[in-house]
């Protein structure tokens, strides 16, 4: 160990820059830079960029590729060529700033890279995965899903080689966004000991809990109106149409009862799909759809909801996932049914914040009539979710847990030499 608490980390990731989900910008991007860690970056820009450049961020410096977001295929080699040459720079940042551990998240062709890195400067190399990248591209392609079925098949069959035959055997550590996921790398052979479940947060501080957010108006009907809300993208794999199905058997016994879809698809036949759907069931009139919305407008239409919904189709390739929005929902102080995915199963179980119900939808629709028709145990519950995330799921605590694992990491390495 270099010094008494290891602090300098280096992080290469498939995230462009600059970083938009939580478990990139908030968790390393604030709250570990907050506890005093140096962290620099080797990332690709998001928007077209003719150069690469330097800029601090993060709670260190990022060195970012230019990008040519063209969608002809010399553009998206120049593109990759640009990334790769990038990466190439762990090498001397490495070497100048001996850093304690060098990272790679979600991505393969720089990981080698990285091992070599780390290894020629004494540095442990982590692996972060949160989502099984290999396994839905060979999913989509025998599924008939890709829109290049033969290449999603050659890359997912070459990055599972390399992820679970190369990366990960070599690592120190490998982190992964739930237990259901750290049981299936285990279950490809990858030491269950060095395999830690970090699963997705909240900011709790910018979650308006029980409080409208300055100058917010929404456009529901709160009272006169029962909602059931749902928060996400609307991407037709996520099978939503499943949601109007409920919402018709949950109408034969509560006429008020409106389904909110808050968020909207990639392409606009996401929301066509399902606003067909709901004109064959008849039950268009107690459909709503908002588009997507800005977070603070989103967070109201949650808080006024009588309950919130987390669907999760059950897949090999979800299974393993960790569910953004039931925590979101829980922050809320909603009571929430979700179905018997591993992680919502077990934060339900944990948390007695909502209904935990089979993925039918007789089951579904009866969880959400129990919580229409009982608003004390729906208070209850809501209590129950917002307490929970509070003492378990805030980044202010992951960040501690994740904290806490490169302080082992490290000194392991340290005791061992």
């Amino acid at each position: 160990m270099k010094h008494d608490q290891p602090n300098k980390l280096l992080i290469l990731a498939e995230d462009k820059f600059p970083p938009f989900r939580v478990d990139v910008a908030t968790l390393f991007g604030k709250k570990l830079a907050g506890l005093g860690y140096r962290i620099d970056w080797i990332l690709q820009s998001e928007k077209d960029c003719a150069t690469s450049y330097q800029t601090e961020w993060g709670g260190g410096r990022a060195w970012v590729a230019a990008t040519d977001n063209g969608s002809g295929r010399i553009q998206r080699i120049r593109k990759h060529l640009r990334k790769l040459r990038n990466e190439f720079r762990v090498f001397p940042l490495a070497r100048r700033n001996r850093y304690d551990v060098i990272q790679v998240k979600d991505d393969f062709i720089p990981a080698p890279l990285a091992i070599l890195a780390a290894k020629m400067t004494g540095a442990k190399f982590t692996y972060w995965l949160s989502y099984p990248l290999p396994e839905s591209d060979l999913y989509q392609a025998k599924a008939g899903t890709a829109r290049y079925p033969l290449l999603y098949l050659i890359r997912g069959t070459v990055f599972k080689f390399l992820l679970y035959k190369i990366i990960m055997p070599a690592a120190d550590h490998v982190f992964v966004q739930s237990e259901q996921m750290k049981k299936d790398v285990a279950d490809m052979g990858i030491d269950l000991k060095k395999i830690t479940a970090v699963p997705m947060g909240v900011e709790i501080e910018k979650i308006p809990y029980q409080q409208a957010g300055p100058g917010v108006q929404v456009k529901s009907h709160a009272g006169e109106e029962k909602i059931i809300l749902y928060l996400g993208t609307l991407l037709k794999m996520r099978r939503l149409d499943f949601l109007l199905d409920v919402l018709a058997q949950v109408l034969a016994k509560e006429e008020s009862a409106k389904l909110y879809f808050v968020g909207d698809g990639e392409d606009p036949t996401d929301r066509l799909f399902l606003q067909e759907k709901a004109k064959e069931l008849n039950i268009e009139d107690h459909v709503v759809f908002t588009g997507f919305l800005p977070m603070v407008e989103a967070w109201e239409y949650v808080r006024r909801a009588e309950v919130c919904v987390s669907p999760f189709y059950p897949t090999f390739i979800l299974n393993s996932t960790s569910p953004t929005k039931l925590i979101e929902y829980m922050a809320m102080g909603r009571p929430v049914v979700a179905n018997d995915h591993p992680e919502q199963s077990l934060v339900i179980s944990e948390s007695k914040g909502g209904l935990c119900v089979p993925y039918e939808v007789g089951a579904f629709a009866e969880g959400v009539l129990k919580i229409l028709h009982n608003p004390a145990m729906a208070a209850v519950m809501g209590k129950n979710g917002r307490r929970y995330v509070t003492e378990h799921r805030t980044y202010d605590v992951i960040a501690q847990a994740v904290h806490q694992q490169y302080q082992r990491i490290c000194h392991e390495n340290s005791s061992r030499q």
